[in-house]
């Protein structure tokens, strides 16, 4: 049936069901002499324009997966850390390999994808992946050897409870001198690797959910609002309550109520 012979709706019903849209369907929609039809046109073009911003985006974060698999290194590490800024709770790292194969439209640096969808990925990339590994930092040891160290041995925990050994370990922007594999420091890789990006993603709902447990345990400082970081609730909470066990007396803003 031509598109001349179908009504709007028809027309909805056909697009809706195709998974490409032929140029030449689209040129038929647009030349249509009804508005509907061509209002239907123009949704679908920049629909496909959409994709195709995705697809060369994609494209340009998954560089680095792609020279180092020419280069012979199958299992490629992308790790990345979250909470290095707040007063409370751990920093969190997360080491994840993913499959040669893996096509997630949207995924990002975790601070640019919505929570909803933040948590959508993370569902997609537990599933999927090849191996993911946790680790987690307390307050108490952040203390104890300052956060940028703290930082590095979470991205080793990491690493470790992912299980198998990288080839290669993407990591956004730190570089670990122990580490016994070989690594790559990324500036900003959130935004420029898709194994770094699923790993903030990951990293950043596990520490979330970890915060919110908090929460429960602590409620007077509204953790499963700020995740610890510095908000005029948080400072206000501290003010009024004091540190509790959770947080990093070495850092200004909680050092200051230490024995009020």
């Amino acid at each position: 049936m031509k598109i001349a012979d179908m009504s709007i709706m028809e027309i909805r019903a056909y697009v809706d069901g195709l998974e490409e849209i032929p140029r030449q369907l689209l040129d038929e929609l647009l030349a249509d002499r009804r508005k509907g039809v061509v209002a239907i046109g123009r949704q679908l073009e920049a629909q496909i324009a959409r994709q195709e911003q995705e697809k060369a985006r994609w494209l340009a974060m998954t560089q680095y997966e792609r020279h180092f698999r020419e280069q012979g290194k199958k299992l490629v590490f992308g790790i990345d850390e979250v909470g290095r800024g707040p007063l409370a709770g751990p920093v969190v790292a997360c080491a994840v390999a993913l499959p040669e194969d893996f096509y997630l439209p949207g995924l990002n640096d975790s601070k640019k994808v919505p929570p909803a969808l933040r948590h959508a990925f993370y569902e997609v990339i537990m599933r999927e992946a090849l191996k993911v590994g946790i680790g987690a930092v307390p307050a108490e040891r952040i203390d104890e050897i300052n956060i940028l160290e703290a930082t590095r041995e979470a991205m080793k925990l990491a690493i470790s409870n992912a299980g198998g050994v990288p080839d290669i370990c993407l990591i956004d922007a730190v570089h670990i001198p122990d580490l016994p594999y070989e690594q790559h420091a990324i500036v900003g890789g959130d935004g420029k690797s898709i194994s770094i990006a699923a790993a903030s993603i990951v990293a950043k709902v596990t520490r979330d959910q970890l915060m919110a447990e908090y929460a429960r345990i602590h409620p007077e400082y509204g953790f499963d609002k700020h995740a610890g970081y510095a908000t005029e609730e948080h400072l206000r909470a501290l003010a009024v309550h004091g540190p509790c066990s959770i947080h990093r007396r070495s850092f200004g803003g909680v050092k200051e109520w230490i024995g009020e």
